[in-house]
């Protein structure tokens, strides 16, 4: 098996060659913000749960390197994109694409990086390639599924946690299933092992994403790299929020929507009241109770893997390792 920081130079080392290229292609005004997005940096965790996927079942990780680069590119696509209609002003401790460019130029160079996944993908020499793309499709349909989930949420005040977690697995859980998934195909694993290992993406993209929900109210700006309260600001649907609208006596639910429905007030003055009512109402805790029941069911989900004691135990560090980000 390779060292996960042996894996990451690689991705990175790979990411940089592509960017370079990038670099030279016409119109610069596409291609530019492209490159932006991709030289922020990050833990690159979605190429790495591809890559360790497929070591699982073989080295020759160069045969994979190109579904990698598909997943981050796609993804940062998602992201600049998730800027936009969240109006996020930074990522990655940097100025967001919209922010350093324009909206349209967010927008179109969001676009292309789509199209320049697939275009990654179909670099994989592999007789799995048609199903990889149609799984690749599916994931991509769903995130967009889910995306629209989260908007409709927006001006709703009755939703579910069920609502939620079917959101956040659309949004966001399906991608890192697929990023497992596609790696233990890429290497030939076994159908049964292929399916479980899609399961555990499920479960730790649900906890992954409690934990920034968490994160954005409770964590520290330098290390999250996003601006602490933006959820609170945009009044975002977080698993937080539904559970203190859900929870909430008569008197904090008329101080809460108080505080929901005040557009003039000073954002560190409603960052303040909202995160105390949070902890007025628990909700610190049922989060982490809530994004330790999925770690759980992702622990559960190894268990049952039938595959030696040493891979199993390199799994259990990566998605530790993954979920390791300081309140």
């Amino acid at each position: 098996m390779f060292e996960s920081d042996k894996l990451l130079d690689r991705i990175n080392y790979e990411i940089r060659i592509r960017s370079e290229k990038f670099k030279t292609m016409q119109p610069a005004g596409l291609y530019s913000p492209v490159c932006y997005m991709l030289e922020m940096g990050g833990k690159r965790l979605r190429p790495m749960l591809l890559l360790n996927s497929y070591n699982l079942f073989s080295d020759s990780i160069d045969e994979a390197m190109p579904a990698a680069l598909a997943i981050e590119v796609f993804h940062n696509f998602t992201l600049s994109h998730d800027d936009i209609m969240d109006k996020a002003e930074l990522r990655r401790n940097r100025l967001t694409v919209h922010k350093q460019y324009s909206e349209n130029s967010a927008i179109l160079s969001g676009d292309v990086m789509a199209f320049l996944a697939y275009e990654f993908l179909m670099e994989c020499n592999s007789e799995k390639i048609i199903d990889i793309i149609r799984l690749f499709t599916k994931t991509a349909v769903e995130i967009c599924e889910g995306q629209q989930l989260d908007i409709d949420f927006e001006n709703r005040f009755n939703v579910t946690e069920e609502e939620y977690i079917e959101m956040i697995r659309l949004k966001t859980a399906v991608l890192l299933a697929c990023c497992l998934k596609s790696g233990a195909m890429l290497a030939g694993a076994p159908c049964k092992i292929v399916e479980q290992l899609y399961e555990l993406g499920i479960n730790i993209g649900l906890a992954f994403q409690l934990q920034d929900d968490l994160l954005d109210t409770f964590g520290n700006q330098e290390i999250f790299g996003k601006k602490i309260g933006g959820d609170i600001l945009a009044n975002k649907k977080t698993f937080l929020l539904v559970k203190a609208l859900e929870l909430s006596q008569p008197s904090v639910y008329k101080e809460l929507m108080y505080w929901i429905n005040n557009v003039s007030c000073i954002p560190e003055e409603k960052i303040k009241a909202v995160h105390d009512i949070f902890l007025k109402l628990n909700i610190r805790e049922i989060a982490e109770n809530k994004i330790y029941h999925y770690c759980r069911k992702s622990i559960n989900v190894i268990e049952k893997i039938e595959l030696d004691k040493t891979l199993k135990f390199h799994l259990e560090s990566l998605i530790d390792n993954m979920l390791k980000r300081n309140i």
